[in-house]
């Protein structure tokens, strides 16, 4: 079934008013949810004020940052969050990329792919220990969890646990969504070609793992869009457009769709010019 969400956009400023306003508008205007992305600000609370503020709109981060957090801190904030929505919550969570994990973070990097599988059934461990009030005994790869006494557990929901999906774009870490999520993200800058031949299959193998129907797994996807209301806005809006796309094709994490299509020796030239630095990043687009 095809869904029409709507996204608070990467790097937005809203105070509290402009967020209850928007996610009222949002619910009001007939849109399925509403994802609030982590950028410049704490995605969490923005969706906090949205759940308080409408009754039948499906919330979401879009993504939180898994790995500036641990499963454990993930797994209270989003506990809170679905008891407060009523289940309306869908955690999302993204590995964001080796440089501002290390460098603005400051926390630990390695196998991302692994490390993601490995944090989000930490998290469903955590959740299932508050549920069943069992001893939690979770001892990962990445991540162990064997303390939970009473005092520090919060009571069982009264609706489902919150749906879990990851940004994915390589086939390692679609697979890991097919496997152990609920949905997942697909990246605007994936194209179709890419779609179909690797991130499709990987969730069909994902999926296979785990034995679940194709039915129990949602398949998100923002796309970059280009309007206005006059020819300036359409120009302005189609700038903004390629200096995104320009900001992706230079990372090197979302290098394997340019080379899908061949533009291999386009992604490294994007890649020299972000590293330059200052005007250079005018130039990507």
């Amino acid at each position: 079934m095809l869904k029409l969400d709507r996204g608070v956009a990467p790097g937005t400023t809203l105070s509290f008013g402009a967020t209850r306003d928007f996610a009222r508008a949002t619910e009001s205007g007939g849109w399925d949810g509403l994802w609030v992305s982590e950028a410049k600000h704490d995605p969490f609370l923005s969706v906090a004020i949205a759940a308080e503020h409408t009754q039948s709109l499906t919330l979401g981060t879009s993504i939180a940052v898994a790995f500036a957090r641990n499963p454990m801190t993930t797994a209270y904030t989003a506990y809170d969050l679905q008891r407060l929505s009523n289940g309306r919550f869908n955690l999302g969570l993204g590995s964001q990329v080796k440089p501002h994990i290390e460098r603005r973070f400051n926390m630990p990097w390695s196998s991302p792919a692994a490390r993601m599988r490995d944090f989000v059934l930490a998290m469903r461990a955590i959740w299932e220990s508050w549920r069943t009030e069992e001893k939690l005994n979770y001892r990962g790869e990445f991540y162990q969890h064997t303390l939970m006494t009473p005092f520090f557990a919060p009571p069982p929901l009264d609706c489902a646990d919150p749906g879990v999906f990851i940004a994915a774009v390589g086939p390692a870490m679609t697979r890991v969504a097919g496997e152990v999520c609920d949905g997942v993200f697909l990246h605007g800058f994936t194209t179709p070609k890419f779609i179909n031949e690797v991130s499709l299959p990987a969730i069909t193998e994902g999926l296979a793992i785990t034995n679940r129907p194709r039915d129990a797994f949602e398949v998100a996807m923002m796309s970059f869009i280009v309007t206005g209301e006059t020819d300036e806005d359409t120009a302005r809006a189609a700038q903004a457009v390629r200096e995104q796309i320009g900001f992706y094709g230079s990372t090197p994490a979302y290098r394997t769709v340019m080379e899908l299509h061949g533009w291999g020796e386009v992604a490294d030239e994007l890649n020299a010019m972000s590293r330059e630095g200052g005007a250079a990043w005018s130039r990507l687009g």
